[in-house]
């Protein structure tokens, strides 16, 4: 098993370096999503958002990008698509504890509202599916410069009952934009299931009266993941048009932490998604496989610590907003 799944890794283009590097992407997210919660449950962090779960789904599609020259317009679970294109720890940290000093929205968006100017992460906003517009419109931008920059963005399975997603991609297929819509799967619209809200069991069906690819991806592998989306760019690099990737995940907390999820599941539901945690499954992988020896992933999640640890230092001694400014970039100066 581990020989074909290295093999996979091969005709991906990924060396051990890179599977290492892939790895620690996704052990960084989940740690620093586990502090957030802790924040928040400790009264000092208004509201968490996860993405545990989605993280190899997240992290593979994110390597596939060129940072700082393709775009991207994520949804709010997207934490390690954002770590991977270069933001850091404490960038969120900033967020999550409404600091002046935050590079979302000077601490005036909600957590998770991302945001990067250098890096070419568009804000986004609450109304869901709003970010596949955005998105659309920085591939035409891309198209109209003459550069062969990509846009990609993503969005839960539930965000594609709204009208934006629909727009967003029968424009992109009709101009041949370079457009890659990721749709996350977990399964749930909050608390509504997958059954309740569209008659399809696979999103990606929906690519096909757009007239574009639409691929089924293990959203719990990361190599697999990475190589759709490689696919996926080269297919937009060259002219050719937009693709939608279904990316199916488990989604390992409740929607928020405002949520319960054990309202709407049941035991067993929750107890069996734990068994797809996406971080630990690939440590095991990349164990077997060599590419990990005994201890690097308690190494690796030792550091990460640590910089999650001077992160949040930094972000608490960072000053609140002050309220005089409350009132900037609201109305025109």
């Amino acid at each position: 098993m581990a020989v074909a799944k290295e093999d996979a890794a091969q005709r991906a283009g990924l060396d051990t370096d890179a599977l290492r590097t892939m790895y620690r992407h996704m052990a960084r997210a989940r740690v620093l999503d586990e502090r957030m919660w802790v924040l928040n449950r400790q009264g000092r962090a208004p509201f968490v958002i996860s993405c545990q779960g989605h993280e190899a789904a997240q992290v593979g599609i994110a390597m596939a990008l060129r940072p700082g020259y393709d775009w991207a317009a994520p949804y709010y679970r997207d934490l390690a698509v954002t770590l991977v294109l270069g933001m850091s720890p404490k960038d969120h940290l900033l967020a999550t504890m409404a600091r002046a000093a935050d590079p979302n929205s000077g601490g005036r968006q909600m957590p998770s509202h991302f945001g990067c100017r250098r890096l070419n992460i568009i804000t986004g906003g609450s109304p869901v599916a709003t970010q596949v517009l955005h998105a659309a419109g920085a591939a035409l931008a891309s198209r109209v410069r003459g550069e062969d920059a990509v846009a990609m963005t993503s969005l839960g399975e539930g965000s594609t009952s709204e009208g934006d997603f629909h727009e967003g991609l029968n424009f992109a297929a009709v101009h041949k934009l370079p457009l890659i819509t990721v749709v996350e799967n977990n399964g749930f619209a909050i608390s509504v299931p997958w059954d309740k809200q569209m008659p399809l069991k696979d999103v990606a069906d929906r690519a096909l009266a757009y007239g574009m690819p639409g691929v089924i991806v293990d959203g719990g592998d990361p190599i697999a993941c990475y190589a759709a989306m490689k696919t996926a760019v080269e297919r937009g690099r060259r002219g050719e048009g937009p693709t939608l990737i279904e990316a199916k995940v488990a989604r390992l907390t409740p929607h928020s932490s405002d949520d319960d999820d054990r309202i709407y599941k049941t035991r067993e539901a929750l107890a069996e998604e734990k068994k797809h945690d996406c971080v630990l499954g690939f440590r095991v992988r990349l164990e077997e496989a060599g590419v990990l020896a005994p201890g690097d992933a308690e190494e690796i999640r030792a550091e990460i610590m640590r910089e999650v640890d001077r992160a949040l230092q930094e972000a608490e001694a960072s000053p609140l907003p002050s309220p005089e400014s409350a009132l900037l970039h609201v109305y025109g100066d």
